[in-house]
């Protein structure tokens, strides 16, 4: 007898296949049966006609390592959907070091209560090294499965002492000692390492206003803990410094998969900025050219939603990238505050920085800052500089006597980037771009966005900017398989981590943060979001039902229900029919049933304007070859590249397809395939060549999608 069957849901796997009406069930926390018509007995039946089947989602980027601790139900993040998190990021990690150097490297960043902090670190520390603390993790009564990434931070502190971390490079042998310990805590199960370079997370206590200790090393030292994830095919996580661009250049240097194996890297953040319109348009180009001409394995992350930060009045992660914003963060009390801005010239210098636009990141426009809570209720929901107007004040001098008068009884929030539908839809539509930089459970006063998986899936349902196959991908399958992690894809065997969905409610426009007062945190103020209890019918872990609309189970974070997960070798597609990882289609597309490459060529050549170039590129290189012939200039054969050129601008442009680096520059196949495109083009032919190639395609997903189900009925009949 079966422990649970689903019935009638529209299933989607996580790997991009089409939905299809089946039914599961599930036998000792894993998937035991996938069928069209399962007539099993069971304890319990649920009849989800109206529902989708998918694949718990996974969290790629969190820092609930604090959290994990003193509640791994981790329930914000379940109610949402999230079966799986990453954590350990931006450098901060709990693996390694004492009680006070983490306390002091994570309450700042992480902006939790710092009596809660340092309460359970003082108590709850029991391990001494990355193996024990996995074997710590195991223990504890997890809810969602959890991989944790070793965090550089941690590992620096610990080795040359938290004092010398924040102000020096560390020495030759230093660094084969951390190279030695961070190649034993992927051994013994860490995802990889993170590394930070963010130079507004700052340290708190005694260190308070000095970068975190991962800011401090040089690239000699990141290139040493590089290879180790190198070796072992792990990951390596980093949050590039945006006031140097240097730093990405560096970073994205080590990723270089020429003549070796590529870095498996994952690259914080991005966003379409509100201080730079611009700069969302360089991902794209850049990952094009890292992964599919230089043999990189970069993934960026982006937000699915707008970047919106809540802040009590001058102290916010905001005012982190300059100084008079560090010196009031540092400051612990009201009245310290106070004191510095009625100290000699530091209005006149905050006003200096604040206007100022040297390497800003936040936009710092107060047209586009609201107050939310104030003591003078005449200010609520208005802007900065609506406010100001009314007062007969100029903006700037407004705000700086709203934060001096009002300190944090002053509550305001701006979005800084990700604001615009069409640029945030591009921004996740991007193969190399994944959804995650959630931030859950850091910075717990400024910002909530724990549905972000949801968040996609709404988005794609009201503009169809992917199919709903592809969007439930991206953020299951498609995210654990580049982590290599056995999550996020439903097939027999796995482990019973799903979600039921009512589709109609995806129409629902993205959640609002909203406040709670978090028991978890006791009762100190947390924003959170709310409204996935209408769209998110119930979540199962290991089989067990522990949120139905929004109502949570007394097992999650009572009963171990998660895994903690290591590396495994799942590859990150299926293996393809064809013989050679050349003969991809492209990233949506994990398997296909065509060994002719002229079949393939076809699947990657279909959209008008990527054919025209192509064309254009097929006319410029028998041209130039004619005209060197005719004028006896054979220099004009230089300028060959220029029709593979026009090609890889119309497949970046238009069609984002695979591009094999042997096929970019020449092979004979993709040479005869292209000229039999240009032929069959100019005869009207081409057109059937593509219907039968996606009648092909579809024929061959719709029959793997049904070959376990056929088999499993005939062995119940």
């Amino acid at each position: 007898m079966l422990d649970l069957v689903i019935k009638n849901a529209l299933f989607f796997d996580g790997l991009g296949s089409p939905g299809v009406r089946r039914d599961v069930g599930v036998s000792d926390g894993r998937i035991a049966r996938i069928a069209a018509n399962l007539n099993e007995a069971a304890r319990t039946t649920i009849d989800a006609t109206q529902m989708w089947l998918a694949p718990g989602f996974v969290d790629i980027h969190t820092h609930y390592d604090i959290e994990l601790e003193i509640a791994p139900g981790l329930v914000e993040s379940v109610r949402h959907g999230v079966t799986t998190v990453v954590m350990g990021n931006c450098s901060l990690s709990l693996a390694i070091g004492s009680a006070d150097q983490l306390a002091t490297v994570f309450e700042r960043v992480e902006t939790l209560p710092r009596v809660l902090i340092q309460k359970w670190l003082h108590s709850s520390l029991s391990w001494q090294t990355p193996i024990e603390y996995v074997a710590h993790l195991k223990q504890l009564p997890i809810g969602p499965n959890v991989a944790a990434l070793f965090g550089h931070s941690a590992l620096r502190a610990h080795v040359m002492g938290l004092e010398r971390s924040l102000k020096e490079l560390a020495t030759d042998q230093e660094l084969e000692e951390m190279r030695r310990i961070a190649a034993g805590a992927i051994d013994a199960g860490m995802l990889g390492v993170s590394i930070d370079m963010v130079p507004w997370h700052m340290m708190s206590g005694t260190h308070r206003g000095r970068t975190i200790p991962s800011q401090h090393a040089d690239l000699r030292e990141y290139r040493v803990l590089a290879e180790v994830c190198r070796s072992r095919d792990a990951v390596f996580q980093v949050t590039p410094n945006p006031q140097r661009s240097t730093s990405l250049l560096d970073i994205l240097r080590l990723s270089l998969g020429l003549l070796r194996r590529p870095l498996r890297i994952t690259v914080l953040a991005a966003l379409d900025s509100v201080a730079d319109r611009r700069l969302w348009r360089v991902f794209g180009p850049l990952l094009f050219v890292l992964n599919r001409l230089l043999r990189c394995n970069v993934r960026f992350q982006t937000l699915t939603e707008p970047f919106t930060v809540y802040s009590d009045g001058p102290l916010t992660p905001l005012f982190e990238e300059f100084a008079c914003g560090v010196r009031l963060n540092d400051c612990e009390t009201p009245a310290a505050r106070q004191r510095l801005w009625q100290s000699d010239g530091f209005r006149q210098q905050f006003r200096q920085e604040w206007t100022s636009g040297y390497r800003k990141t936040f936009h710092r426009d107060l047209r586009l800052m609201r107050i939310v809570r104030c003591p003078d209720a005449a200010l609520e929901n208005r802007t900065f500089a609506d406010a100001a107007r009314d007062r007969g004040q100029e903006a700037t001098a407004f705000f700086i006597d709203a934060l001096e008068r009002y300190d944090t009884d002053l509550r305001w929030v701006a979005t800084g980037a990700n604001d615009r539908l069409a640029e945030r839809l591009a921004l996740m539509k991007q193969p190399y771009v994944l959804p995650g930089f959630t931030d859950a459970g850091a910075h717990v006063r400024n910002l909530g966005y724990y549905d972000g998986a949801l968040s996609l899936l709404k988005q794609a349902v009201a503009t169809g900017f992917i199919p709903v196959e592809q969007a439930v991908a991206r953020v299951t399958g498609e995210a654990a398989r580049w982590f290599r992690l056995d999550a996020g894809v439903l097939r027999e065997g796995a482990k019973a981590d799903f979600v039921l969905i009512n589709p109609e409610q995806l129409h629902a426009p993205i959640s609002e943060q909203v406040e709670i007062s978090d028991a978890v945190l006791d009762g100190a103020l947390r924003m959170v979001k709310r409204g996935s209890e209408s769209v998110i019918e119930a979540v199962y872990i290991r089989g067990q039902q522990v949120v139905r609309r929004g109502e949570i189970s007394l097992a999650l974070g009572r009963e171990k229900l998660g895994d903690v997960l290591h590396l495994t070798n799942l590859p990150e597609t299926p293996q393809l029919a064809g013989p050679s990882q050349r003969n991809r289609i492209n990233d949506a597309i994990a398997e296909h049933p065509f060994t002719d490459y002229w079949d393939i060529f076809v699947m990657k050549h279909q959209h008008p304007a990527n054919l025209a170039l192509h064309v254009v590129g097929v006319i410029v290189f028998y041209g130039l070859i004619g005209l060197a012939i005719v004028m006896r200039n054979w220099w004009l054969l230089a300028l060959l590249p220029l029709s593979q050129t026009v090609g890889l601008v119309g497949h970046y442009f238009f069609e984002r397809s695979h591009i094999d680096m042997q096929d970019a520059i020449f092979s004979v196949r993709a040479s005869r395939c292209l000229n039999r495109m240009f032929l069959r083009l100019l005869t009207g032919r081409y057109a059937d060549d593509i219907r039968r190639a996606n009648e092909a395609l579809k024929a061959y997903q719709l029959g793997q999608a049904a070959e376990v189900v056929i088999g499993e009925s005939q062995r119940v009949k």
